[in-house]
């Protein structure tokens, strides 16, 4: 084993014992909570390691970044995410190696990723980012719609072609009254996930926490936490 594979082994051995912790405490059961590891910024080769070592869902989010890196590890079976926040000018890139697009946050983007997942033959699942620092009608700082406007944006996907409504992703806000409280905004996001389920039973990824809060994320529920530093290291300085 070379000294890189061993790192990353040893710390996702690390993280796997943080969210099996989390996990009993929250009285779930392990499977409940899905590993998504972010791999922005780390070669192909990381993630061929990464896969070895047993890691099915990584994500990233520049375009530029992960789809050289998708077709770099096409013969691999993987589930690509997005998470970035999302041009439509992209759309159509992210499309064709994204298995899941986290980060759906206004109607535009919706009737662009249908049309290209159409013209690509594929069904991408979507998540709406929910921005719990926005106001009504605005979008987060890092992206994601007002929680008001949820409901919409899910209706939208769910009549799209191409598209599956899959649920709900958030960040931890930096600003606002979530602000440093993240059980708080990972219990919220989970009420929302809970109405938009009524409506849409299918819905039922909620994707919230990182590598410093993920213990709160599956507390609050979440089914999925992507994590990154804790796995792959401190990120290199991006050009």
């Amino acid at each position: 084993m070379t000294d890189r594979k061993a790192q990353l082994a040893a710390n996702l051995a690390q993280v796997e014992e943080r969210i099996t912790s989390a996990c009993a405490a929250a009285g779930r059961k392990r499977e409940e909570v899905t590993l998504i590891v972010v791999t922005k910024t780390y070669p192909a080769s990381d993630v061929r390691m990464l896969h070895e070592l047993g890691v099915c869902h990584v994500a990233e989010n520049r375009d530029q970044d992960a789809a050289p890196k998708a077709t770099a590890c096409a013969d691999l079976s993987l589930t690509w995410h997005f998470v970035g926040q999302l041009q439509t000018n992209k759309v159509r890139s992210v499309t064709s190696y994204a298995d899941v697009v986290q980060s759906v946050d206004r109607i535009k983007l919706v009737t662009a990723l249908s049309a290209a997942a159409v013209r690509a033959e594929r069904e991408l699942g979507c998540l709406i980012q929910v921005a719990l620092d926005a106001e009504s009608g605005e979008r987060g700082e890092r992206g994601g719609v007002a929680p008001d406007g949820i409901e919409e944006l899910a209706a939208a996907v769910d009549a799209a072609e191409g598209l599956r409504l899959d649920g709900l992703m958030t960040v931890a806000p930096l600003a606002g009254p979530f602000a440093g409280r993240q059980r708080a905004a990972f219990d919220r996001l989970m009420e929302f996930a809970t109405r938009l389920r009524a409506g849409h039973p299918a819905a039922t990824m909620v994707s919230a926490g990182m590598s410093a809060d993920l213990e709160d994320a599956v507390a609050a529920g979440a089914t999925h936490v992507r994590v990154g530093t804790a796995v792959l290291g401190v990120r290199p300085g991006l050009g």
